[in-house]
């Protein structure tokens, strides 16, 4: 459930439908996180993130609206693309 205004999962997948998983470690932290935003926000990234896990592992999903932004965003970052980008 999504409050009033909040961007939902359903919206993700169908205005940027182009995913990219990280692992959570490339993530955390203050100075992993600031970078890896300020390259995703320069691209066509959504206004927020979501979590999954696999296993024992955790990732931060990025979503873009262009698939070749998400293949810029994975080969900068270290090539983790994890999820299947819909056409």
């Amino acid at each position: 459930m999504t409050r009033k205004g909040e961007i939902g999962r359903a919206q993700l997948r169908r205005h940027w439908p182009h995913h990219v998983a990280l692992a959570g470690d490339k993530v955390r932290g203050p100075k992993n996180s600031a970078t890896v935003r300020s390259f995703a926000e320069i691209l066509s990234v959504a206004p927020r993130t979501y979590a999954v896990r696999r296993g024992d592992l955790d990732y931060v999903v990025f979503c873009f609206s262009k698939p070749e932004d998400a293949e810029a965003f994975a080969e900068r970052v270290g090539r983790e693309r994890l999820l299947v980008t819909r056409q």
